[in-house]
């Protein structure tokens, strides 16, 4: 357990990117988090969903703890994020540096070449891309060849969406994902 000390000290924390050429989908985040700071690891605040919505989406064999984060690159997964330093909490980000976000994002997946870009957030995505009238699911943008989709933000705090719902439109990505011709 961390001491209120230690999650302080990640603030402004930069976590590395999980990320390889040619991922299925590159998942990415609004912004780490302090635990995700501390740690090094991607979604690792225990109230996150994002690691059990993975799995019970059915892009993971069983659930992996955010320690296993760099296992998902066998499945052709990765993970980044729209703005790279840790914060408590998303609303210390403001409009600039989501839009600059975006910019290093795009050139990024530019670089990369993911088949998907999935954004946790589509409050991050209207943001970071200038889309306003973003809605969750496929968007109409695309970054070179790849395709973008906007995701329920896993945080426990967005009670809009279960572990279910979220499941189920993170499954309509993996589907979608495993239809996409590949190079």
């Amino acid at each position: 357990m961390l001491t209120p000390q230690e999650l302080q000290a990640a603030r402004d924390t930069v976590i590395p990117d999980v990320i390889a050429g040619g991922l299925s989908v590159l998942f990415c985040g609004i912004n780490p988090g302090l635990m995700s700071g501390a740690t090094g690891h991607h979604f690792a605040r225990p109230g996150n969903r994002f690691w059990p919505v993975l799995h019970r989406s059915g892009f993971t064999p069983r659930q992996l703890k955010p320690s296993e984060q760099n296992e998902l690159l066998s499945y052709g997964l990765g993970i980044t994020n729209v703005v790279a330093r840790a914060t408590a909490r998303a609303d210390e980000i403001d409009a600039e540096e989501f839009r600059e976000g975006g910019r290093l994002l795009t050139a990024k997946v530019e670089r990369f070449r993911p088949t998907w870009l999935a954004v946790v957030g589509v409050t991050a995505y209207r943001t970071a891309f200038d889309d306003r009238k973003a809605r969750i699911g496929p968007q109409e943008r695309t970054i070179g060849t790849t395709r973008v989709w906007a995701l329920p933000n896993p945080s426990g705090l967005n009670a809009h969406w279960t572990a279910q719902t979220m499941a189920e439109e993170y499954a309509r990505l993996r589907l979608a994902a495993q239809a996409a011709p590949s190079d």
